[in-house]
């Protein structure tokens, strides 16, 4: 079984936040020689990283100790190099990406260009200009992560026609609001989409799709938890529907009832993918790694009472007591 894990990135410049700040003013402190016009260009094309997310805006506010990645402008042009997305395997049939959050998967109405999918046609087409790309399964614009597609028509039906056979791993992890008690378990109802576009959930068949998610806690404290999630079945926004079931909804999903938004975006990444190869036929395990404002924030807080008790200057006063 082959496995594939996150490359790191060696084409983007790297700056710490020292002090409150937004994020224009902060790129034209650290890029003094490049004008405004040119800095809001390279926002505007996706060249800029705010922890683990691409950060087009403007006016977006930096907190102390945040890391901005600049993707280097002579990297950018660089066939090979692709914004706010990384290939971690590619073969005749098929292309695994690391897809950061931030980025879209396939086209909007708003926004044609900065998506993987767009991406990775030029990317096949640059070997040849019939070369196509087929979308296997999504990844929402704010998750980050494994994520697959296929290089021809053949591949992209074999693989969403057998892919609950085919997938063997489907690891997710979720940084969610408040502190989940229970170690392990699982959620099972049915969701239904609105005329809105907002899924809803029922423990009893409504009409809509059986999903399935189960879970596991990583680590967590009194204000949040992170979780490891397997999904039994695929359905849309299933993660962040039955997080919101469990009263743990995923940190910064306003629309499924999060309150509270530390890390400044969506707290889901898609930890692993490992399938069947359609046409190989060997298992392939794909690995991107967990950001790790995930672990900050839901880091064990120790007890104060514990930290008087182990330190020693403390604990002879307490005999001296």
């Amino acid at each position: 079984m082959a496995k594939y894990q996150t490359p790191k990135d060696k084409h983007s410049l790297y700056f710490k936040v020292k002090d409150p700040i937004l994020l224009l003013p902060f790129l034209l402190e650290v890029m003094p020689n490049r004008g405004r016009n040119s800095v809001k260009s390279i926002l505007k094309r996706g060249q800029v990283t705010v922890d683990d997310h691409i950060e087009t805006k403007h006016d977006y506010r930096l907190h102390p100790g945040q890391t901005i990645a600049i993707l280097k402008n002579k990297a950018a042009a660089k066939e090979n190099i692709l914004v706010g997305m990384t290939i971690l395997y590619e073969d005749q049939d098929l292309i695994v990406i690391h897809k950061e959050a931030g980025l879209l998967s396939i086209a909007t109405l708003k926004e044609k260009k900065m998506t993987a999918y767009h991406q990775l046609i030029e990317h096949v087409r640059r070997e040849h200009p019939q070369n196509k790309i087929f979308v296997v399964h999504r990844l929402d614009k704010d998750t980050s992560g494994v994520m697959m597609f296929a290089k021809n028509e053949r591949t992209k039906q074999a693989l969403q026609r057998s892919w609950r056979e085919s997938v063997k791993k489907r690891t997710y992890v979720a940084l969610v609001e408040g502190k989940v008690s229970t170690k392990n378990g699982y959620i099972s109802s049915w969701l239904k989409e609105t005329s809105t576009h907002l899924m809803y959930s029922s423990p009893t068949n409504n009409g809509g799709q059986h999903a399935i998610t189960h879970y596991k806690v990583l680590q967590s404290n009194q204000h949040f938890s992170l979780l490891e999630v397997q999904l039994e079945t695929g359905r849309k926004n299933q993660i962040r529907v039955h997080m919101q079931d469990l009263g743990h909804p995923v940190v910064g999903d306003k629309k499924y009832g999060s309150k509270h938004n530390p890390i400044r975006r969506l707290g889901l990444h898609a930890k692993t993918l490992s399938f069947i190869h359609p046409t190989k036929g060997k298992q392939l395990t794909f690995e991107a790694e967990v950001p790790k404002t995930f672990w900050k924030v839901s880091k064990k807080i120790e007890d104060a009472s514990k930290k008087i008790f182990t330190n020693p200057i403390m604990k002879q006063f307490i005999i001296l007591l």
